[in-house]
């Protein structure tokens, strides 16, 4: 069982790894072409948004919530049912996203007022220079909306590396508009937007030929009346309440960051890529693999195998995310130096850079717990108890910053423990939902498979009480 698993986790690992790199280097071109300040905080800022609503609405409520239904449709239909249903939920997805882009486009002006209000306050070049590039970042959110459905797509018929690899082609675009582009004109943020815009396209053209093979390449049609259509769109409903926890987290941490010093949006946003970096490679590429396998075997109503398979991903991320997890904490100054420390990258932005580094390092293994515990809420199409968790995270996290972050901000505290200790207490928040989540997630869907026996519960075919089963499996 894990063989195959292992396999595709090291084919969609090496694509994440290709991505990862490719994406540090992005950044690096891109720190060095426009540095820290008030352009890369606008920049950064307009290039939030689009990927805020789309890990609401595309890699985050659909993805987990399309997968498993066509994974059901795999097994037990025929390959026209799963040809409507892709054409259904692609037609009705693509006309509302549409919609969303066009009023995004239109309405730039009060979403970057909402997502930084000082800006809109003091006003001024910021402001304006936020607005006139999210008009162009704000459309990538229907094309990899439409690349996350043909990635669930792919993945649920077992092609892992060209979704994975598709991120590459977004990274070597933006490398080029920074590199060749961005340090030759006198308006470089707007470059990089315009550069965000020709990747999403990119990448949704890169994926049409992977799904065209497979015979379910078909016009888009609007029905929204689809049986599948509907069964997707309830099971996002409470997947979008879930989501948008941790969006409206990103939401609230941009507003406390733009009270900040000025740069600090920029350090916190290459903090957050340097951590993402394991969390892609092992972490999600592991949580991509394991979905349509866990939605396969709930379908084909197989216990030991949906428990198995779930158990041995936890162990995988033990063993992989916490000596990343060290290594970022030990090591965050001469990692942040080595990768973005050059040009407009000051010394003391490498400094506080690594001040946050550090800090999102303590979030890194519990992070890694949830990316793969909650597909298995998913695949048993249970999207509800998520979002009481996440509902708790976010309690946790925003209590946490505005008892403790702001105040020290206004009583004066040094510049450089603003960023860090922000996300420090930020994502203990976050470690303390995962060691919720794991606890009940494991007891939900019997995640154990070594003790099916000694359990009378399990043997009848309910899952038991779990937390002597994470203790004894950890």
């Amino acid at each position: 069982m894990s063989r195959p698993l292992l396999k595709h986790t090291t084919t969609t690992g090496f694509a994440t790894l290709l991505s990862r790199i490719t994406g540090l280097l992005r950044d690096s071109f891109i720190a060095q072409a426009i540095g820290v300040g008030a352009v890369s905080d606008a920049f950064l800022v307009a290039f939030k948004i689009p990927n805020f609503l789309r890990r609401l609405f595309a890699e985050g409520a659909f993805s987990q919530s399309f997968v498993p239904v066509i994974s059901e449709y795999k097994t037990q239909r025929g390959q026209a049912d799963v040809r409507e249903l892709v054409a259904g939920v692609s037609g009705t997805l693509g006309g509302v996203l549409f919609l969303v882009s066009l009023v995004g486009v239109i309405a730039a002006p009060l979403i970057i007022y909402l997502f930084a209000v000082q800006w809109g306050v003091t006003g001024g070049s910021q402001f304006d220079m936020a607005v006139q590039m999210l008009r162009w970042t704000f459309p990538y959110l229907f094309f990899i909306s439409l690349v996350s459905l043909f990635s669930g797509v792919l993945n649920s018929y077992g092609s892992f590396f060209i979704p994975a690899f598709t991120q590459v082609i977004m990274n070597l675009v933006m490398i080029v508009a920074a590199v060749v582009f961005a340090t030759h004109s006198q308006n470089p943020g707007l470059v990089l937007a315009i550069g965000v815009f020709v990747s999403g396209l990119l990448q949704l053209l890169f994926q049409l030929p992977a799904v065209a093979r497979l015979g379910l390449l078909a016009l888009p049609r609007w029905r929204p009346a689809l049986e599948g259509v509907r069964r997707v769109a309830k099971l996002m409903v409470p997947g979008i309440v879930g989501s948008s926890m941790a969006q409206i987290s990103l939401l609230l941490d941009t507003q406390i960051a733009t009270a900040l010093a000025t740069g600090s949006v920029s350090w916190l946003y290459y903090a957050d890529r340097l951590m993402e970096f394991p969390l892609g490679v092992f972490s999600i590429a592991l949580a991509t693999v394991i979905l349509p396998g866990l939605s396969a075997h709930h379908a084909s109503k197989s216990a030991a195998q949906f428990s198995g398979t779930l158990d041995w991903a936890l162990r995988l991320v033990l063993l992989l995310a916490s000596p990343a997890a060290v290594g970022m904490l030990c090591f965050a100054a001469p990692m942040t130096a080595m990768i973005f420390g050059y040009r407009q990258f000051s010394p003391d932005d490498v400094l506080m850079t690594s001040y946050a580094l550090m800090a999102y390092s303590w979030g890194l293994l519990g992070f890694s717990f949830v990316k793969v515990l909650v597909p298995g809420y998913y695949a048993r199409q249970n999207t509800r108890r998520p979002v009481r968790i996440a509902m708790t995270a976010l309690g946790i996290t925003m209590g946490i910053n505005l008892l403790i972050v702001l105040p020290a901000a206004k009583l004066g505290f040094p510049e450089p423990a603003h960023p860090g200790g922000h996300r420090h207490l930020h994502w203990r928040g976050h470690q303390h939902a995962a060691a919720v989540a794991g606890t009940d997630a494991r007891r939900r869907a019997g995640a154990l498979a070594g003790l099916d026996g000694l359990h009378p519960a399990r043997a009848a075919g309910e899952p038991a009480d779990g937390r002597d089963a994470v203790v004894a499996g950890w």
